[in-house]
């Protein structure tokens, strides 16, 4: 539209409050152009100044607009403060303490050449792969100049805000991303004639590298983060570098990230608080007996060996979920080996060991508490590897007092032990041994999780990066991420072994493994025996753990959990969660063995307990443990349990 001669000036535009008159200015005054072009107001209309009202009104907004200004810049600059402080007492901190020996720790550079080489001899692959990732960029280019909706993509957390996807720039560059990292990952993927285990390692460490340049990690591009530094003037950063802080100190210069309010959380109390007395304790474990929940129990009693890389208490975190309880209220007599959280004392422990002094005295003590000749045993993870060796070598010998054995999440082949194969060169042996070294002939736990949260780096290290310092939030009260940050420590002897024996070797499962005198013969054990797997877990994948069930010798039940490695195994009935498929046979492959398995609602649990009843005896009246012959040291969890790393 045309303008006329005599075009009135815009309305202005300054935000009011609601019901205030408007000025005559305000309202659009008359005006006309003077021969030089200038804008004049009309000698009929004059301009009116606006009211006093209006002046103190401006000023309060622009002192409240100030304020926010400074009080935004006061918080950045007290958040770079923060951040330098931290960074400088780390670098302190860690200024006495000698270097790796190895800047390359987990030999990535030698599979990254592989990888490249491998690419640089096959030019053809390489041109291919550029051509494909022109035509992705073209195809985004297009839908965001048409405005199109980008194609449907698999749900990923990092970018489940809606800002990432209705903010053109966010959603752009949230595409580009996840478009790049996607080809990056697939090239890697793709390359051949290079040896499986090193090209591994290589989509292990690429995978990382997109991971942690996700525009998600960075708070420039990071609309959540940004949205939440406006609305709190920036004390979001500020809290978020105070956290930042306090989780470099609690690391002494190396950045811990704290994965939940550890505060909120204490062993014995509201967690790991089940009923019950510790009845044996010397110096490699605690054997606690919990309190019966009903008038009778099964005869034979049930004696649990958890992993000595983590803590027994996720079988016990809240009575909701507590395996312990649940097992007590099935009428069943629960034992639990509560491993030492071994220090330097215990460097030079090794398998023989910890079969001696602790399977066969864990059995010893509870068959006399019980006053049975037999029990049944479960080995959880790590647990069940030693577990498993132990029955070889009991059936060697000749002994009987384990009458039937149920593994959780437990590898005797490590043929496709999983993700942990990436770690188990010599190279990374030798710098975790240097690391046990220079502790003093242990493992420190902070190393055990820094390699197990760097198998799920999205989940269990950027989403708490962005949440805790980008974000300011406190992290989560949540019992399984307490339980998780509380790792153990780990005997050189034994450790090492247990690397180059299972994974780099593979002892156990080729009739190779030498423990307590004897090589352990898998086949030879003919007891009932239970395994269970989860379809989701990378720790002990579950073909990996249907390898396992396969060598030994007598009847096994196998039985596939839904979810992973903790969520597969710790799923109370009640909870009404996931799957759990079973077969009775066990043919040659997994894939066989799925394709005549039947699905089931909710948790295996019952499945096992149905098991466990038909192996476990006649009902005899509740054990109370603290009238048993071993006299009650202390109630459960006991004291070894609460040892810190």
């Amino acid at each position: 539209m045309a303008k006329s001669k005599t075009d009135a000036p815009q309305p202005d535009k300054t935000p009011r409050k609601a019901g205030r008159p408007t000025s005559a200015k305000s309202a659009g005054a008359k005006a006309k152009k003077n021969k030089g072009g200038k804008v004049e107001a009309s000698p009929v209309d004059p301009v009116v100044e606006p009211s006093a009202e209006e002046s103190v009104d401006h000023g309060v907004l622009g002192a409240e607009q100030a304020q926010m200004i400074e009080t935004l810049s006061m918080n950045l600059a007290k958040a770079a403060m923060l951040a330098q402080s931290a960074i400088a007492e780390a670098a302190l901190n860690q200024a006495d303490r000698p270097a790796a020996l190895s800047a390359d720790p987990f030999n990535v550079a030698p599979a990254m050449t592989s990888v490249m080489t491998s690419l640089a001899t096959r030019p053809e692959k390489l041109f291919q792969a550029q051509a494909d990732l022109f035509n992705r960029y073209m195809g985004l280019w297009s839908s965001v100049a048409t405005q199109a909706d980008a194609p449907p993509a698999p749900a990923d957390k990092r970018f489940k805000d809606p800002a990432w996807s209705e903010n053109p720039m966010f959603d752009m560059m949230r595409r580009s991303y996840l478009l790049t990292s996607d080809w990056m990952n697939g090239l890697v993927a793709g390359v051949e004639g290079v040896d499986p285990a090193v090209k591994r390692r290589a989509q292990f460490f690429t995978r990382l590298l997109t991971d942690a340049f996700s525009p998600a990690n960075f708070l420039a591009s990071n609309p959540v983060a940004l949205k939440a530094l406006a609305e709190t003037s920036g004390e979001s950063l500020v809290k978020g570098m105070q956290n930042f802080a306090a989780d470099l100190e609690r690391g002494g210069g190396a950045l811990r990230i704290s994965q939940a309010d550890y505060g909120k959380f204490t062993v014995g109390e509201n967690v790991a608080a089940a009923s019950g007395q510790v009845v044996w304790r010397d110096e490699l474990f605690e054997l606690i007996q919990y309190a019966p929940a009903t008038e009778t129990q099964h005869q034979i009693p049930l004696l649990i060996f958890p992993p000595w890389i983590n803590k027994f208490y996720i079988m016990d975190l809240q009575p909701a979920n507590s395996l312990i309880r649940w097992l007590s209220a099935q009428g069943f007599t629960v034992f639990v080996c509560s491993w030492v959280n071994p220090d330097r004392d215990k460097a030079d422990f090794g398998f023989d060991d910890y079969l001696e002094k602790g399977i066969y005295r864990a059995v010893e003590k509870t068959l006399e508490q019980a006053g049975t000749k037999q029990l049944n045993a479960v080995g959880y993870c790590i647990g069940g590897t030693l577990l498993g060796a132990a029955l070889a070598h009991m059936a060697a010998k000749g002994d009987t007092r384990i009458a039937a054995a149920t593994f959780f999440a437990a590898q005797h082949d490590f043929a496709e032990a999983g993700d942990l194969l990436l770690f188990t060169d010599e190279h990374w042996i030798a710098e975790i041994e240097r690391q046990m070294d220079a502790a003093g002939g242990v493992l420190p736990g902070a190393a055990m999780a820094e390699t197990f949260n760097a198998l799920r780096s999205n989940d269990l290290i950027w989403s708490f990066f962005v949440s805790n310092y980008l974000l300011g939030k406190d992290p989560p009260a949540f019992d399984l991420l307490f339980w998780n940050a509380d790792q153990t420590r780990m005997p050189k002897a034994l450790h090492l072994a247990y690397l180059r024996q299972m994974y780099v070797a593979n002892a156990l499962a080729q009739g190779q493994f030498e423990i307590g005198g004897v090589t352990a013969d898998l086949s030879k054990v003919t007891i009932p025996l239970y395994f269970q797997a989860s379809r989701e877990d990378h720790i002990a994948p579950m073909n990996s753990v249907y390898r396992s069930a396969r060598l030994f010798g007598g009847d096994v039940t196998y039985t596939l959990a839904g979810s992973g490695h903790i969520a597969g195994v710790i799923n109370a009935p009640a909870a009404n969660k996931y799957q759990h498929w079973t077969n009775a046979a066990l043919p040659e492959t997994l894939a066989e063995w799925q394709a005549g398995a039947v699905e089931h609602k909710g948790s295996w649990w019952p499945h096992w307990a149905a098991w466990l009843s038909e192996r476990s005896g006649k009902a005899v009246p509740a054990r109370d443990p603290a009238k048993g012959p071993l006299k009650p040291i202390e109630p459960a969890p006991g004291s070894y349990v609460k040892v810190k790393s």
